[in-house]
């Protein structure tokens, strides 16, 4: 039975993860370990919450003692990384977060690994997996192939740079102490849980309060946007059959501008509106529940530093060694993202207003 460490676990992806591995290993023993910062969120565990193969833990990555008791106590096996700051605006207006989290709170993690793992031989098949960003490839231009595990790096935001040196530590703990990790760089993630400072879901409760959508620049930055249950099961293939030291670059397969996501985000709330009559007495203020487009919104505004213009993930070598494929396409993921929202009002009025932080400061000091 595999026994794994999720760090960051109550944050967006790492959350998504763990109801997709609980629903579908539910053999596997799941210890999720967060230190429930702004983005991670209890009640994002709340549908898996309770059950005896889940254990949460609130605690610090960087706390190395902490995550050596956990490993021996648990009989962890597998540790999947997620924990990390990952807001590009916040690092470039405070980078030692980062520093921090991404690359002293990995190498804490490796650190405790190679003790409890190597050292002590309490796991000799063991597997280390970390979750990182296409963002440390750079930028592309407009006909530049995509990023391939051969890249060179070149990140351009403290945030981008500090993934990119926790990713060289990983490498460095494989090929220096044989510690078996594997790396994955995946594209821009969204759906449920999405903590709402990112473009989605920020956009989706904008237009619901009939709030300006703002776009930076000329909204024309290329992202490859990625369904984030494609990334779980693009995971969980790398944990069954992924070669130790590789890395595999998991993407969506779905370049498109910023403003043109946002247009087509626009559109299907507008057909929401027109299908749920109901929907404009919960949210008057939205453009659409007067029969108007919601797109009028759309605000462009200055431009972030060092914005990179373009990203696009070649994910043939998942595909072809592990059998990967990206299965929601971007209209039905921004649809089934929307629905979300709408029925889980609770879960991101909670986070918005601080009652949530409120709570978990009282009850998990």
């Amino acid at each position: 039975m595999p026994r794994l460490l999720v760090t960051g676990g109550a944050g967006f992806i790492g959350a998504n993860f763990v109801h997709h591995r609980l629903n579908h290993h539910p053999e596997d023993r799941v210890v999720v370990l967060d230190a429930l910062t702004y983005a991670g969120n209890l009640a994002s565990l709340q549908p898996v919450k309770g059950r005896p193969a889940l254990r949460f833990v609130r605690g610090d990555i960087r706390d190395t003692a902490l995550v050596e008791g956990l490993l021996r106590e648990e009989g962890i096996d597998t540790i999947v990384h997620f924990a990390a700051e990952s807001h590009v605006d916040r690092s470039i207006h405070g980078p030692d977060a980062f520093i921090d989290t991404n690359v002293q709170g990995t190498h804490s993690m490796l650190k405790a690994a190679r003790q409890v793992w190597l050292e002590e031989r309490a796991a000799p098949a063991h597997r280390f997996h970390h979750v990182s960003t296409d963002e440390v490839y750079g930028s592309l231009g407009p006909d530049d192939p995509a990023f391939h595990e051969g890249t060179a790096y070149a990140p351009n935001s403290p945030y981008s740079a500090s993934k990119a040196a926790s990713d060289h530590l990983v490498r460095a703990y494989h090929h220096t102490y044989g510690l078996s990790v594997t790396t994955s760089n995946c594209s821009n993630n969204y759906g449920p849980f999405h903590f709402p400072e990112k473009l989605i879901p920020l956009t989706i409760v904008n237009l619901l309060h009939g709030r300006p959508l703002p776009l930076y620049g000329d909204g024309r930055n290329v992202r490859d946007w990625l369904h984030v249950s494609d990334h779980c099961r693009g995971l969980d293939l790398i944990l069954e059959k992924g070669r130790p030291g590789e890395v595999y670059n998991i993407g969506g397969g779905v370049e498109s501008e910023n403003v043109r996501l946002i247009e087509t985000l626009c559109q299907v709330a507008d057909g929401a509106f027109r299908e749920r009559k109901s929907l404009a007495s919960r949210f008057p203020d939205c453009p659409a529940a007067r029969e108007e487009r919601t797109a009028s919104l759309i605000r462009f505004v200055r431009d972030r530093p060092g914005h990179d213009r373009r990203y696009a993930i070649d994910c043939g070598k998942i595909g072809r060694e592990l059998g990967y494929r990206a299965q929601v396409s971007l209209e039905a993921g921004l649809r089934d993202t929307l629905d979300w929202y709408l029925a889980n009002e609770w879960w991101w009025r909670a986070v918005m207003d601080g009652s949530y932080q409120r709570w978990i400061d009282t009850h998990y000091r």
